[in-house]
C-alpha cells in the first residue's frame, strides 16, 4: 500500500504530469470554444442559405422554409456536439473506436427499450416530409392549442396564447388540427331589439357589408348576412358570416362587431 501511495505521489508531483494535465484541459477548453463557434456559425450559414432561397424567383412555402430551417439547425447542433464529445474523449486518451463498438452491442441490447425514441424520430420525419404542420402554424394537438415554435427530431414545441410552452413527443401526436392551411370562417351574432323594422334594417346591413372588404385586408370576400338566428320577447339575434385569411376570424369578428354597433347607432337601430 505504501509503495502505491508513493508511486501516486511521484506521479502527481512531477512537472511532466502537470504539463500534460494543463495541455489536456487547454485542449478541452479549445474544443468547447470551437464547438460554440461552429454551432453559431453553422446556424448563421443555414439561415443565410434560406434567406437567399426566399429571394429567388422560384416559388417556395414560407411555412415549410421556417420548419426546415429549425430542423436543420437542430441536426447541425446534435452533430457538432457529438463530434465534440468524441474529440474530448480522445483528448483524455479514451479509445473511441472500442467505445463505439461496445456501445453498438449495448445499443442492440437496450434497443427494445428505446422504441419510443425511435417512434418519436420517425414520426417527426413524416410530420416534416408530409408537411402536416409547420413552424408558425396555429394548431391543436391534444389539449395544446397555440402556435408551433419548433419541430425537432424528437419533440414538437407549441406555445399557447397565454404563454405556456407545450413540449410534445412526436410519437404521441395522433390527431392534429391545423388552423393555418385553409381560410377561416367567422360567425358573428348581434342582438337587436324586437321593435326594430327588420326589412329596413336588413337593407342597411347589406350596404354596410359591401364596404367591409375595403377596410380589412384579412377578409377574403364580402361578409354575408344570414338573417334571424333566434328570437324571443326581449331580443332578436341576427347572424353574419365572414370568410377570412387563416386564423384571422377572431380578430375580424371583433372588428365587425365594433363597426356594427357604431353603424346601428348611426342608423337608429336599437341593440338589446
Amino acid at each position: 500500500m505504501e509503495e502505491r501511495l508513493q508511486s501516486l505521489k511521484d506521479y502527481l508531483f512531477t512537472e511532466e504530469t502537470w504539463i500534460q494535465l494543463g495541455l489536456t484541459f487547454f485542449k478541452v477548453i479549445l474544443i468547447l470554444l470551437l464547438t460554440a463557434i461552429a454551432v453559431k456559425f453553422g446556424k448563421h450559414i443555414i439561415q443565410k442559405v434560406f434567406a437567399v432561397r426566399q429571394r429567388s424567383p422560384l416559388g417556395y412555402s414560407e411555412r415549410r422554409q421556417n420548419t426546415l430551417l429549425k430542423l436543420l439547425q437542430n441536426v447541425l447542433t446534435y452533430v457538432i456536439y457529438f463530434s465534440a464529445i468524441i474529440a474530448i474523449l480522445t483528448t483524455f486518451g479514451i479509445k473511441v473506436a472500442g467505445l463505439l463498438a461496445g456501445a453498438g452491442i449495448v445499443g442492440l441490447a437496450v434497443g427494445f427499450g428505446a422504441q419510443s425514441l425511435v417512434k418519436d424520430v420517425i414520426t417527426g420525419f413524416f410530420i416534416v416530409f408530409e408537411d402536416q404542420f409547420a413552424v408558425g402554424d396555429q394548431v391543436q394537438i391534444g389539449t395544446a392549442n397555440g402556435i408551433v415554435q419548433e419541430i425537432g427530431l424528437r419533440t414538437t414545441k407549441v406555445k399557447s396564447y397565454t404563454g405556456e410552452l407545450h413540449i410534445i413527443p412526436n410519437g404521441s401526436i395522433l390527431v392534429v388540427i391545423n388552423y393555418s392551411i385553409y381560410n377561416s370562417l367567422a360567425l358573428i351574432d348581434i342582438s337587436i331589439a324586437p321593435e326594430n323594422d327588420i326589412p329596413s334594417m336588413e337593407k342597411n346591413i347589406e350596404e354596410f357589408l359591401e364596404e367591409l372588404p375595403n377596410r380589412y385586408e384579412e377578409l377574403v370576400k364580402t361578409p354575408s348576412y344570414l338573417g334571424v338566428q333566434s328570437f324571443d320577447a326581449s331580443e332578436i339575434v341576427v347572424r353574419f358570416t365572414a370568410e377570412t385569411l387563416p386564423t384571422k376570424q377572431n380578430s375580424i369578428a371583433r372588428k365587425i362587431r365594433r363597426d356594427l354597433i357604431e353603424f346601428f347607432e348611426l342608423k337608429g337601430i336599437k341593440i338589446s
